[in-house]
């Protein structure tokens, strides 16, 4: 499934996020007289691969049919009925998804309870798969990243924003989720237009309070974890051809000797050996 650079999950740093499947997959095969009433202690996504099932869920009722995910957050009760005229399949998957080890990520989303999946031919052949192959055991490798696609496939079309409420903000969870668009936001736009600076004083908590924090949970200052994503924007830019005194200048560095000391530093190679060892594998590949 390709990306959408769109998504507000596309530029999330890797060590940000852990996922847990609470148990194996739900191989969903109801007929015309199942009924559930139920509360699960974690988040519960159910994809619908044939027939329909009507929910209540609170005070609100979803009806769930085929090419439609929904959400049933931790500690919800939800009642089902099958409403279709042959057999309910699916596959549902308990889970848990936290940011930095320290808040439920989910839980700082607004999200829609139900979502029709955009890109449904790409994804029915993966819930078909992972539901196919629930292991009877306990979950795999493999099916942690399978259900990590199809999460987020459900959370693109089901995202309305983020939470931001004012009587988060001293909670742990609030300050992961302000880390976290921080660093998407620095690794979205490395040249960062108006600067750091600015970017911090967007962010409800002390500078200098916030600065400790993303180093506690990133492994480093938001300076360094810039001038990272700015290096790495560089190795593209030479990718492409680009001279490194060009590159240089493009980032702001007046001194390009100062930006090869900067590049070498995290990427581990001069910016001139780099660009001609990718230059040679260019002309490589272009040999017959």
């Amino acid at each position: 499934m390709e990306k959408n650079e769109q998504s507000p999950f596309w530029r999330i740093p890797v060590n940000a996020l852990s996922l847990r499947l609470a148990r194996t997959p739900i191989r969903m095969q109801h007929s015309q007289s199942w009924r559930i009433d139920k509360i699960n202690p974690v988040h519960d996504l159910i994809f619908c691969l044939t027939g329909a099932a009507r929910y209540r869920i609170g005070d609100e009722v979803v009806c769930l049919e085929k090419g439609e995910a929904m959400l049933i957050r931790a500690r919800e009760r939800f009642r089902g009925i099958n409403i279709g005229t042959g057999d309910y399949t699916g596959v549902a998957q308990h889970f848990s998804l936290d940011l930095f080890g320290r808040a439920d990520l989910i839980d700082q989303m607004k999200l829609r309870r139900k979502a029709v999946l955009a890109d449904w031919s790409v994804i029915e052949p993966i819930v078909e798969h992972y539901r196919a192959r629930a292991a009877t055991t306990s979950p795999t490798l493999i099916q942690h990243h399978q259900f990590m696609v199809m999460l987020l496939a459900y959370l693109d079309s089901a995202f309305v924003g983020w939470r931001s409420d004012v009587e988060l903000l001293a909670q742990q969870g609030q300050l992961s989720l302000q880390i976290m668009l921080l660093a998407s936001k620095l690794a979205s736009d490395p040249l960062l237009e108006g600067g750091l600076e600015d970017a911090l004083s967007a962010v409800p908590y002390n500078r200098d309070y916030f600065r400790r924090a993303f180093r506690d949970r990133m492994g480093m200052t938001p300076q360094k974890y810039l001038e990272l994503k700015r290096m790495e924007y560089a190795v593209h830019r030479l990718g492409l051809g680009q001279t490194v005194k060009e590159t240089a200048a493009e980032l702001g560095y007046r001194d390009p000797y100062f930006f090869s000391r900067m590049f070498k530093h995290y990427i581990g190679a001069s910016p001139s050996s780099y660009r001609l060892k990718r230059t040679a594998r260019g002309r490589s590949q272009m040999q017959p």
